[in-house]
């Protein structure tokens, strides 16, 4: 490729050049700045889903993949470009109808899989850190992007409407990612590190 050469996705440039001047378009044609609460919000959980990416990489690689694991982790990449729409649109778009909300359903699944992964592991009784092999670290850290991506959503929530379910469902994702970081360590044999606490001078 020569240098300076624009680059091509399918014939078209992957660069449009239409937020140089620091806005981008929600999805609804509005034009915001790409600091504005919204779109920091969907851009932590597009973030997310890097992570997310990165830990079923993890998985993959590692000497003895987890099936169950690799499928509910890509179910969630899914479900975070379906909230990533859901973010990037507000409630009086016309484009609106054109996007799947996150619903009570979807927390509900949440739940039911942080149920059946807390089946596998011990009960918790102290402070842990956040490590492991490389999937467990990996959930970690998408764990503590999903608290983040809760707090925007909430700092969004109080300048425009949002969506509760997505707040809610961030809360429940953020939950599921810990106990899933548990469950890989577990299951790789790895015990747990308790957090010693420091003492008391």
């Amino acid at each position: 490729m020569v240098r300076g050469a624009p680059y091509y996705a399918g014939g078209v440039k992957l660069y449009t050049k239409t937020g140089d001047a620091g806005q981008t378009g929600l999805y609804g044609a509005d034009r915001v700045s790409k600091a504005h609460p919204r779109v920091e919000a969907y851009g932590t959980v597009d973030e997310l889903n890097s992570v997310v990416g990165l830990a079923r990489a993890h998985n993959t690689r590692s000497h003895a993949p987890d099936a169950a694991l690799a499928r509910d982790l890509e179910y969630l990449q899914n479900a975070l470009f379906d909230l990533g729409a859901d973010l990037a649109t507000r409630s009086d778009s016309p484009y609106s109808k054109n996007i799947a909300r996150i619903d009570e359903d979807d927390v509900q699944r949440l739940e039911a899989l942080i149920d059946s992964y807390q089946d596998t592991v011990p009960p918790l009784t102290h402070f842990i850190h956040p490590a492991g092999t490389p999937a467990a670290a990996s959930l970690h850290v998408a764990r503590s992007v999903a608290r983040r991506a809760e707090r925007d959503v909430i700092r969004l929530g109080e300048s425009e409407e949002v969506n509760l379910q997505a707040q809610i469902y961030l809360n429940r994702l953020s939950d599921l990612l810990f106990v899933m970081a548990r469950a890989a360590n577990a299951r790789a044999g790895l015990p747990e590190e308790e957090w010693h606490v420091k003492k008391r001078r």
